[in-house]
C-alpha cells in the first residue's frame, strides 16, 4: 500500500500514530492550507434551485412539468 500524500506539498505522509498532522506532513503545511480556505482559494460548489443533479440547468420542455 502506498503512503498518502500531504494535500498541500504532495510529499509521502506517515498516518495519525507518527504524525499529529496527519493528513498533512507538518504543521506549515496545515498552516497553508488553512490559509487558502480563509483566502476564498477553496470553494464548495452550491446548485441553484433550478439545477437538477447532475449541476445543469433543466431542458426547456421539462421544466414545464
Amino acid at each position: 500500500m502506498e503512503s498518502p500524500c500531504c494535500p498541500s506539498c504532495k510529499r509521502a505522509v506517515s498516518t495519525r500514530p507518527e504524525n499529529p498532522f496527519f493528513p498533512f506532513c507538518s504543521d506549515r503545511c496545515r498552516a497553508v492550507d488553512l490559509g487558502r480556505w480563509l483566502g476564498g482559494e477553496y470553494r464548495i460548489a452550491q446548485r441553484t434551485p433550478d439545477e437538477d443533479e447532475d449541476g445543469e440547468a433543466p431542458a426547456p420542455e421539462e421544466a414545464l412539468h
